[in-house]
């Protein structure tokens, strides 16, 4: 097949395609769910570990509120998620009415969105009438470029909550790891805050490739975040182990 000056330009051009990250998400729903699975119950494991002999019981304790934790921070994430779909139904139910009941306003907030971006109104107005032609469309372009909302995924409540209960199980069990194979609670304490900072090292560092923030930055980033907050729980924890002793 012979190729015509400019055929391979043109095929380029069509076969560009632009790799844009679109799971922030469930991203954040995973960061949530790890970020506190891997603190939380190194915290509690922590502060038993100098209270209590048996890491038996330590690794008990830590899987109780593993349990409790998850379906807790799984609960939370649904009723977030379902909160923002109402919301964003209320919205679109208020931005139907007002492009019949305001049209002239409507069209005026549209001007000043385009002013935004310095365009005039001579140009934004076939938009507009474009638009008019088109409710649905004009209920789209408002609820995004007006009210900054997008339209939640289908189940997303759902997906939420299992994303952030299971992110947050398999944190949760880095840090108790060490406490199942080694008898000694204090070496056992050590392990796990090794490995507890090497889990948040490699999760910082994934999520940086992710969404482009950079490995290194991110992973340093999640350990120092990460090691601030256990160590803060882990505080925490040994006062009113103290306290109560």
């Amino acid at each position: 097949m012979e190729l015509t000056p400019g055929s391979s330009h043109t095929s380029a051009k069509h076969s560009h395609i632009e790799a844009h990250f679109e799971s922030g998400e469930t991203v954040r729903d995973i960061v949530i769910g790890l970020s506190d699975g891997l603190t939380v119950p190194f915290a509690l494991a922590a502060g038993l570990s100098g209270a209590i002999a048996s890491s038996r019981i330590v690794v008990l304790a830590g899987l109780a509120e593993i349990a409790a934790g998850s379906i807790a921070m799984g609960l939370g994430g649904y009723l977030a998620a379902r909160g923002d779909a109402e919301h964003y139904a209320s919205e679109r139910l208020r931005e139907e009415r007002e492009i019949i009941e305001k049209t002239h306003d409507e069209e005026e907030e549209i001007y000043e969105i385009f002013q935004q971006y310095d365009v005039p109104r001579a140009s934004a107005a076939p938009v507009i009438d474009a638009l008019k032609q088109n409710p649905a469309a004009w209920v789209d372009f408002m609820m995004r470029f007006e009210l900054g909302l997008e339209e939640p995924r289908p189940n997303r409540a759902l997906s939420s909550a299992l994303t952030i209960a299971g992110s947050y199980i398999a944190g949760g069990l880095i840090p108790l790891l060490p406490y199942m194979v080694v008898d000694n609670n204090l070496y056992a304490l050590k392990l796990s805050a090794i490995v507890t900072l090497a889990a948040l090292g490699i999760f910082g560092a994934l999520k940086g490739r992710l969404v482009g923030t950079g490995w290194l930055r991110s992973a340093i980033q999640t350990v120092l975040i990460g090691g601030i907050a256990a160590t803060a729980a882990y505080g925490l924890a040994r006062i009113l182990n103290d306290h109560a002793g």
